[in-house]
């Protein structure tokens, strides 16, 4: 995310890796998105991955026994934005019960309830994946968005 170029109308924030709610959501509320696509690491597999959708399920460590985000929340909540992923990527419907897996419910949540025509998507970028490569898609996908308004 660092590496991608400035662009008007882009706003890059690299979040820290931990289950803060108010940090996600801080975020939005600030700069009224119309688009968010959140990333973030996997260590797993070889190709990008369009998460399709959040579980409301979190854990702190491989050990430990999911818990709910929120207790009132829906089991899953889809994404609302998926990038056309050619060979590069695949789609997939498990972020995992880590924090990528957090902040997309918690924002998506959050986008349900406060500004549902906003549109998210989460892209997971394998720790060996050439970070020129995921720049490059990442600008494509954007720039596709700009052409569907």
């Amino acid at each position: 995310m660092r590496a991608l170029p400035r662009r008007r109308g882009l706003k890059k924030i690299v979040f820290p890796v931990k289950f803060d709610r108010n940090q996600f959501i801080r975020a939005v509320k600030e700069h009224h998105p119309d688009v968010v696509i959140g990333t973030g690491q996997c260590f797993a597999g070889k190709r990008l991955r369009i998460e399709t959708r959040a579980v409301n399920e979190r854990r702190d460590g491989r050990r430990d026994k999911p818990r709910r985000i929120s207790l009132r929340g829906a089991r899953s909540l889809p994404t609302s934005l998926r990038p056309a992923c050619g060979r590069q990527a695949r789609t997939s419907a498990s972020a995992g019960r880590y924090v990528c897996n957090y902040s997309m419910y918690v924002i998506l949540d959050f986008l349900k309830r406060h500004r549902p025509r906003a549109r998210f998507g989460f892209i997971h970028i394998p720790h060996r994946y050439q970070a020129r490569r995921a720049g490059r898609f990442l600008l494509k996908a954007m720039a596709r968005l700009g052409d569907k308004g």
